[in-house]
């Protein structure tokens, strides 16, 4: 049973969210293709630490988007992220009568997207983000990003949703023929139907501009700010993760042993638990 309530974002976008437990507010904003069902265990989770509020970024589940969608280019890029952090800041004065700053735990491109609302001035009290996938700071890395968009915007544009998530779900590292199982599933199609809203995930991670650490961008942000990392991930998750705490006024790391990109909600709720009573 949900109990959903929604928001009216800056450009009149609708925006829909839950929220589980009571004390201090935590916001969970979720990566790509994830929306508020995918999220529910770990709000049930987090709920004993927290009010946990998680939501559907726009154009994924019960919230509306802008006409049209996340539009290609650089100019739509920017715009992309623009909205998203409208809705984080909507969102935010809804659940915090009086302004008051509240907590906002970011997975992946979640994290990202945490990230510039921080930075942008929503008003984080704690701020905790989790394996945000930037790269290293390489040619190879920018030449990564630049295909990837292409690809994306490719698919996208013509309306290949199906091939649009199996680009990214290769990119994230799986094997083409892992992918290609996939696209039988019936899962496979409800991510689909949220295809386009990989656009937003990736103007949160810059990709446009090589989806490295945006290190101007992590020097605006004033809160705490735990970077986690698991143990397990690839080598790059950890450097990238260096790279952002290096860059952030109030940043430290924390690396979780034995941990990959997702971290059963059971192993995550105490470690933010205590970030958010430290």
């Amino acid at each position: 049973m949900t109990n959903l309530s929604t928001v009216t974002s800056a450009d009149g976008t609708t925006i829909a969210y839950e929220v589980h437990g009571t004390g201090r507010s935590l916001v969970v904003v979720g990566g790509a293709l994830c929306d508020r069902d995918r999220l529910r265990d770990t709000a049930l989770a987090l709920a004993a630490h927290a009010t946990v509020v998680t939501y559907d970024r726009r154009g994924r589940g019960a919230s509306g988007d802008a006409p049209g969608g996340p539009r290609a280019g650089a100019g739509g890029s920017a715009a992309a992220l623009a909205r998203e952090v409208e809705d984080l800041a909507a969102l935010v004065a809804a659940v915090s009568p009086g302004g008051a700053p509240v907590a906002v735990y970011g997975h992946s491109s979640g994290a990202a997207l945490a990230l510039h609302a921080a930075a942008a001035g929503v008003p984080v009290s704690r701020l905790l983000l989790h394996e945000p996938p930037f790269g290293p700071d390489t040619e190879e890395q920018r030449r990564a990003a630049a295909d990837y968009v292409a690809g994306l915007d490719a698919a996208l544009d013509e309306g290949r949703n199906k091939a649009a998530v199996a680009l990214f779900l290769r990119v994230t590292g799986l094997p083409a023929e892992v992918v290609d199982g996939m696209r039988g599933e019936p899962w496979f199609a409800a991510m689909a139907a949220m295809a386009p809203s990989l656009r937003y995930d990736s103007a949160a991670m810059g990709d446009r501009d090589g989806g490295t650490v945006p290190r101007d961008v992590a020097g605006r942000v004033a809160a705490p700010t735990l970077v986690r990392v698991g143990g397990r991930s690839p080598d790059v998750m950890l450097a990238s993760a260096r790279s952002l705490v290096a860059a952030l006024p109030a940043g430290r790391l924390r690396v979780l042993d034995g941990e990959e990109h997702v971290v059963p909600p059971e192993r995550l709720a105490p470690v933010v638990g205590a970030f958010l009573a430290s």
